[in-house]
């Protein structure tokens, strides 16, 4: 299928922290394809996990409130027949297939990235731009994906589980294995929503009480001073390409880490935050970057756009974490080499249309087990 005749969802919302955000990417990506006459229809996701099909000419301030007026209910809903998005029932009771053929996944954290979204749409047939059920999961998992780099050889901090058990790692200062003051994240989350800088292991364990992103889980680094951020965007479609490198700015020079508000409190999300694009580097520095960028792009199986993040102290640099649906789509972040938006959104359907996400077999299951299987009882004595 032709990307420009094919009938395209943004999906942007969701029940995240990050709902908010992902309502900015998800009207600019609408916005732009509309604007080059794709087929576009906006679907948001409400913070209750509720459906409904909104005007994708919409601004901001039309979702303030919730459910925009005018909004039309819809279900996704799996089965043989019907599977995907339907609208309401019709006069004669039944629901009515929205005709969707690939879905820009605009949901950030939460359901929408972490893998849940992605596999009801696998499971409906429906394709989708961005990483698939493992790596979007993977991704959205400090932990998981600090060891899978670790193992890899890639440079990364020190990253430890906390937790109150006796077993646990986090219940004794020595099995921290690093002295404070440390950086406390929630182990799925993102866009620094939860982060904290702590002193010692007992705020760090003070605050799993007080701290409502840190109930799924927590983890712990080492806080160092000297650091900061770098962010480079990867794209794998139609081939590998590597944007300019980042170097985000905080907002005042004596915050500690680069939040919430440095990121997107600007007005369009990331697209609107400070930084230094391209950043100032010594050469040596941008090829370990660029390495580590196709490193991790492999290791994390990353489709569509992704925003990789390091931490350096301008001679060597440390991995920490891709965002696999990054803010904006990343879409700031191409400067060098140049990439309008809309080049990269066709990108993004093309790769989602040629190359889907899912292939589900059930080659291998032809009964042989079921004929020589016997009787269920004989085999519960």
């Amino acid at each position: 299928m032709n990307v420009t005749s094919a009938k395209v969802a943004v999906v942007f919302g969701g029940p995240s922290p990050e709902h908010d955000v992902s309502i900015l990417t998800g009207l600019q990506a609408a916005r732009e394809l509309a604007g080059a006459g794709r087929d576009v229809m906006g679907l948001y996701w409400t913070k209750t996990g509720e459906w409904h099909r909104v005007d994708a000419s919409l601004e901001a301030a039309d979702f303030v409130d919730g459910v925009p007026r005018g909004a039309q209910p819809l279900q996704l809903v799996t089965g043989s027949e019907g599977a995907g998005f339907v609208a309401g029932a019709g006069r004669l009771g039944r629901t009515r297939p929205l005709p969707v053929d690939v879905v820009v996944n605009c949901c950030h954290g939460g359901p929408g990235e972490d893998g849940t979204l992605q596999a009801a749409l696998d499971l409906v047939g429906l394709s989708y731009t961005g990483p698939g059920v493992a790596a979007a999961a993977l991704g959205m998992d400090k932990l998981a994906f600090a060891g899978v780099a670790h193992a890899a050889g890639l440079p990364v901090l020190h990253r430890v589980l906390l937790c109150r058990n006796d077993d646990g790692p986090g219940s004794a200062r020595g099995q921290i294995g690093f002295p404070g003051p440390y950086i406390l994240k929630p182990r799925f989350g993102g866009s620094s929503i939860g982060v904290e800088v702590v002193a010692d292991l007992d705020t760090a364990l003070a605050r799993l009480d007080n701290n409502t992103h840190l109930r799924a889980g927590a983890v712990v680094e080492p806080y160092r001073e000297d650091l900061f951020d770098l962010n480079v965007a990867v794209r794998t479609w139609p081939r590998t390409e590597l944007s300019a490198i980042e170097r985000p700015l905080r907002s005042t020079t004596a915050a500690e880490i680069l939040g919430y508000a440095d990121k997107y409190v600007g007005g369009e999300g990331m697209a609107s935050a400070p930084r230094q694009l391209p950043a100032d580097l010594v050469p040596a520095l941008v090829v370990a970057l660029h390495d580590a960028a196709r490193s991790v792009l492999r290791l994390a199986d990353v489709r569509g756009v992704a925003r990789i993040d390091f931490l350096s102290d301008g001679e060597s640099l440390f991995v920490n974490e891709v965002n696999t649906v990054p803010g904006s789509l990343a879409r700031y972040l191409w400067v060098d080499p140049v990439l309008p938006f809309i080049e990269l959104l066709d990108a993004l359907l093309g790769e989602a249309l040629s190359r889907p996400a899912a292939h589900y077999s059930s080659a291998g299951a032809d009964g042989t087990v079921l004929r020589g299987a016997g009787g269920i009882a004989s085999k519960l004595a």
